[in-house]
């Protein structure tokens, strides 16, 4: 943390308040709401944030993001914040942008390709199904009050109707961390973002 220079802290900063707004984007634009299911790009930022920032200051920023919820800053789904939210049943999906952050991160360093940068997406976004899937399943089962005949199956068939924007945000984060990787993040003060913590 003590090599961080003031861009990499404007640069995480920056990726708090989109995943902020990311969470809350029906509430700006309600036209994002398709057949009942908003579209959020919490998990857009979450992979962005991995490819663009690196493994270290992208999971860095996703666990601000997460204190910064915590600590009772509405940048939650629907405006919520607090430590109550730990006991909510989709608080899996907000611990796992960490992971996603660092592992889409943690490829990319390594395989700079297109390819590379899309396969690091998909599997940001598989970890974030895991994780977040099988956080709502315990908390069902454990501490909150799940639908009558809840399993996990049907835990998992929920996530079918989100599955296909996913997909789609996740592959365009891919295209888009990829671009930005060729051009403004290879020139100035962004040269090397990614080692510098």
């Amino acid at each position: 943390m003590k090599n961080m220079r003031t861009i990499d802290l404007t640069l995480a900063a920056m990726f708090v308040a989109m995943m902020a707004i990311g969470a809350n984007i029906t509430s700006i634009a309600p036209f994002m709401v398709v057949g009942g299911v908003p579209i959020t790009l919490q998990t857009f930022f979450a992979i962005l944030a991995g490819l663009v920032l690196g493994s270290r200051l992208g999971s860095i920023s996703m666990i601000v993001y997460a204190l910064v919820g915590l600590v009772g800053a509405p940048v939650f789904a629907t405006f919520s914040g607090g430590f109550s939210n730990v006991l909510t049943p989709t608080f899996g999906f907000i611990l796992s942008f960490i992971l996603v952050a660092y592992f889409t991160g943690m490829i990319v360093e390594h395989f700079k390709s297109l390819s590379g940068f899309i396969i690091a997406s998909l599997i940001g976004l598989t970890i974030n199904y895991v994780v977040g899937t099988n956080w709502m399943y315990y908390a069902f089962k454990f501490w909150a009050a799940a639908p009558h005949g809840f399993t996990y199956k049907m835990a998992w068939s929920w996530m079918i109707i989100p599955l296909p924007k996913d997909i789609a945000l996740a592959v365009g984060a891919a295209l888009l961390g990829h671009r930005l990787d060729r051009t403004v993040l290879s020139k100035g003060q962004f040269k090397n973002i990614k080692r510098a913590v």
